[in-house]
């Protein structure tokens, strides 16, 4: 019963990237995902949540309107897609899941968190 987080890499400012955040053992129905991000020396900040229903989506305001997340609830899979990325945005980013407790808390003690994919942004 884990989440996995994956698609961070090396890419140049104003690049792209899609991070996919799987659940495996468990289904995601009925939970909300977030994104949080951790860059060396700062604190873990929110980059976006949406609810289990997908009727709610809040963003930090150093990513609106360049990221958006999503879920295919078939697939159990939570996605942030991330456009005209910049070097500020270089991370640690994580997902995690919950059904009850603090909405879109980077502190939250939440049953599930993936282990964290890398996104440096650097030309």
């Amino acid at each position: 019963v884990q989440l996995q987080a994956s698609g961070g890499g090396l890419v140049q400012p104003g690049g792209s990237l899609r991070l996919s955040c799987t659940a495996s053992g468990f289904s995601l129905r009925g939970y909300a995902i977030g994104w949080f991000r951790q860059a060396p020396g700062k604190e873990r900040e929110v980059v976006s949540c949406i609810s289990y229903n997908d009727g709610t989506r809040t963003y930090g305001d150093s990513v609106k309107g360049r990221f958006t997340i999503s879920r295919v609830h078939s697939r159990s899979t939570a996605y942030l897609q991330m456009n005209n990325l910049k070097p500020e945005d270089t991370a640690v980013y994580y997902c995690a899941a919950w059904s009850s407790g603090a909405w879109c808390d980077p502190e939250a003690d939440y049953p599930y968190w993936g282990q964290g994919t890398q996104v440096t942004v650097s030309s």
